[in-house]
């Protein structure tokens, strides 16, 4: 009988690893990516967002699985995903990034693709020691015992410095073609990516999650700390623009770029929105204390949207809620800091 796998996903190079060790093996791979909302790459892909040069974001999930030729599936696990970030039972990494109760969630909807397709196991790309918070033995068995996968996570590239799992016990997996991959260096991974013919990877530099971002941590706790609660759509608008507080507790977001842009169309009818009518960002406020902004934050807005618009005559014309206008003059630098939200003015203060 053929076994089947049910693999975590993330399109970097350690998770294509242990794909492809288990597919040397002669076991049936699907590889499932869940997209929880807060991926930056796919966050802004979904929003049309383009980089520096020009090309456009893509899934690195969806990009190597086609290279390397194995079954992904797509999972959005956002809608119960916001529970795990407001209340996590093993608390929080080094900003508000919930790792352990994170894997735990991953693993349980895993378990359910496992059941439901009738795959004996699950293996995940984890290497034990490589992080701090979800990656050390005592974590990696919370994990397992909480998921309600004990014995049936396999990690390939650890495996054999972990005890033995239900598939090596019984003879599934081969433990002695597996890895015992401890700590952060990378000189085994890039060499095993040679061995097995994988020639092009997504680089670990970078953290692909908005979770373990300062700057979008510290908008979290602002908004806590102003606002006293986070709601699902805070989380998703920290994702996008740059973020003032006015002296009277009124959020207002400034889009960045085209996509931005498109994406805040979207929270005109329910949001106060501010759109130029020449080229330049638009915005949404949300007043702290009612549903009425007054005409000094009208024009403070319509000053910031023409401190980063092109202006005609040191000025540009904003259109407020679809009726009114209102002339926009550039703030300089100095005074717009002073309402700005940022990690960077925090720690100059």
């Amino acid at each position: 009988m053929k076994r089947k796998a049910v693999a975590l996903y993330s399109g970097g190079l350690d998770s294509t690893l242990a794909i492809k060790l288990i597919q040397n093996q002669g076991i049936d791979v699907l590889a499932v990516h869940f997209y929880t909302g807060f991926c930056i790459t796919e966050t802004k892909r979904r929003r049309g967002e383009k980089k520096e040069d020009g090309s456009h974001y893509m899934n690195p999930a969806l990009k190597y699985a086609a290279k390397y030729g194995f079954p992904l599936e797509i999972v959005d696990i956002s809608d119960g995903y916001m529970d795990v970030i407001l209340n996590p039972k093993y608390g929080y990494g080094a900003n508000i990034n919930p790792c352990i109760d994170c894997r735990i969630y991953m693993f349980k909807k895993a378990k359910e693709i496992m059941e439901e397709i009738g795959a004996d196991f699950v293996i995940s790309g984890e290497v034990l020691g490589q992080r701090p918070k979800s990656q050390k033995s005592i974590p990696l068995k919370i994990i397992e015992r909480d998921s309600g996968l004990e014995g049936l996570i396999l990690r390939p590239l650890s495996a054999k410095r972990l005890p033995p799992t239900i598939p090596e016990i019984k003879g599934w997996v081969d433990r002695e073609k597996l890895e015992g991959i401890v700590g952060r260096s990378r000189k085994r991974q890039l060499q095993l990516a040679k061995e097995l013919g994988i020639d092009e990877f997504e680089s670990p530099a970078g953290g692909c999650c908005y979770l373990t971002d300062e700057n979008y941590a510290y908008k979290y706790k602002e908004t806590l700390q102003v606002e006293g609660k986070i709601t699902q759509e805070d989380l998703t608008l920290f994702t996008v623009g740059r973020h003032f507080r006015l002296d009277s507790g009124t959020k207002v977001i400034v889009s960045r770029n085209e996509g931005e842009n498109n994406f805040l169309y979207g929270f005109a009818k329910r949001y106060h929105f501010f759109e130029p009518l020449g080229k330049g960002p638009v915005a949404i406020a949300k007043p702290l204390h009612s549903d009425y902004l007054d005409e000094d934050e009208k024009q403070i807005i319509a000053n910031i949207i023409a401190r980063y618009s092109k202006t005609v005559d040191g000025k540009i014309d904003v259109k407020y809620n679809n009726e009114e206008i209102i002339t926009g003059i550039p703030f300089d630098d100095e005074t717009l800091n002073q309402w700005r939200i940022s990690l960077w003015k925090s720690n100059q203060t």
